[in-house]
């Protein structure tokens, strides 16, 4: 770390820019993410009640996918709120304190860690439940369920530990303008008067870690259900059990696809504006999609869901 001199100012507060190219439309812009926002709290929260109430659903798949509508609630919630202000041009709307913005960033990276790992483990259930049927009971029990969820979040919790603790450690200075709509980690590099070397050494190999990990675990449970499908000589089972993991699937591309573009991005694309139109999609669009992805693409949720908004299920008939 260089040695603070009096010429620095230290910064206490950022300014985050948000969208400032929009002040012609900022209150459609604000319309717009506000409905997504509440779109997303509305369609995460049903999947939540259908499945906590709905016994039909009471299995591992649903288990985990509740635990994937919590985590796409607080995903969100990290950034809308704190952004929607900033539209409006509300006293404060787009200040944020120095320890603010240092949870911020943390709060966002353990749950975008979190959610890796959760992905990675409903591909190993769906890789259970389509190659050792006859095992599945067994082997993805309550406990192990209760395991698996439990190891998601404590690891996805310890990843931005060590990432944050050395940008604690490192000096703000002038101008504290964030180029962003949140704090994340690259707008936030621009206004470092530290070595940042071992810093984004650090940022590189966790995030490699994370998305090897994971990705990993996914490419190989779904390359040993592609084989296992190929050896199903009915193409209606064969059908039928793909079915059971095309949601996670179209959710998987999803959200891997975007993380790619945004931390694997050439150069020439790599621009602020890109990043930010990036960061909105897996920060804002993918949680409220994924919901409609799982109620689309997956038969037992949508009748669950026309079940719990009948009368007769809350008749309890």
């Amino acid at each position: 770390m260089q040695p603070h001199t009096p010429n620095w100012t230290q910064v206490t507060e950022f300014v985050i820019v948000g969208f400032a190219g929009v002040r012609e439309t900022h209150l459609l812009f604000f319309a717009l993410f506000l409905t997504m926002y509440l779109f997303t709290l509305a369609e995460n929260l049903a999947i939540i009640l259908v499945v906590g109430l709905d016994h039909r659903l009471r299995r591992p798949m649903y288990f985990f996918l509740t635990h994937l509508s919590c985590l796409e609630i607080w995903y969100t919630s990290v950034t809308v709120p704190k952004m929607l202000p900033g539209f409006i041009g509300a006293d404060g709307g787009k200040n944020i304190s120095y320890a603010g913005c240092l949870s911020q960033l943390f709060i966002f990276t353990f749950l975008g860690a979190t959610e890796c790992f959760l992905l990675a483990t409903m591909a190993c259930d769906r890789y259970v439940a389509i190659c050792m049927p006859l095992r599945y009971g067994s082997l993805v029990s309550w406990g192990t369920c209760f395991r698996l969820a439990a190891a998601c979040w404590l690891v996805g919790f310890l990843t931005p530990i060590l990432p944050i603790y050395l940008m604690s450690q490192l000096t703000f200075c002038g101008p504290n303008i964030v180029d962003h709509f949140f704090c994340d980690a690259s707008p936030l590099l621009a206004l470092f008067c530290s070595d940042v070397t071992l810093k984004k050494t650090v940022d590189f190999l966790v995030s490699l870690a994370v998305l090897l990990v994971s990705s990993t675990v996914i490419a190989v449970s779904y390359g040993n259900i592609v084989w296992t499908l190929l050896h199903i000589r009915s193409a209606a089972k064969r059908w039928k059990a793909f079915s059971t993991c095309a949601a996670h699937l179209t959710v998987v591309s999803l959200f891997y696809g975007t993380l790619f573009f945004m931390y694997v991005r050439t150069k020439v694309a790599s621009s602020i504006n890109f990043s930010k139109v990036v960061s909105v999609f897996y920060s804002v669009v993918t949680p409220m999609l994924n919901p409609l992805i799982y109620s689309l693409r997956n038969k037992e949720v949508k009748e669950g869901l026309g079940r719990a908004f009948s009368l007769k299920f809350w008749r309890g008939q």
